[in-house]
C-alpha cells in the first residue's frame, strides 16, 4: 500500500497532465498492477495499493505516470488475506 503526496504540482500542471495521468492509471489497473485507489480529501495526494515484488518495482511501474515525477511515496508492505468465510 502506498501512500502518495504530491509536491511542486502546480494547478495548471496538474490539469495539463491530469487527462493522460487518468489513462495511464486506468492502464495500470486493467492490467492488476493497481488494485485500488482513495483520492485524499483535501486533493494533495492518493492512497494506493499496488501490487509489486519490492519498493523498487512499485517506483519502476508508477514511473510511466506524469504525475511521478511530483510523487513523493511512502510504501507499506501489506499482503493479501483470503475470507476465511467463503
Amino acid at each position: 500500500m502506498i501512500d502518495i503526496l504530491l509536491e511542486g504540482l502546480d494547478t495548471e500542471t496538474r490539469m495539463k497532465l491530469l487527462p493522460e495521468e487518468q489513462r495511464l492509471v486506468k492502464v495500470l489497473e486493467s492490467d492488476g498492477t493497481i488494485v485500488d485507489n482513495f483520492i485524499k480529501l483535501d486533493m494533495s495526494g492518493i492512497y494506493m495499493v499496488v501490487m509489486a515484488n519490492d519498493q523498487d518495482d512499485v517506483h519502476a511501474k508508477l514511473s510511466i505516470l506524469p504525475y511521478y515525477p511530483f510523487m513523493k511515496i511512502a510504501i507499506t508492505p501489506i499482503r493479501v488475506v483470503n475470507n476465511v468465510n467463503q
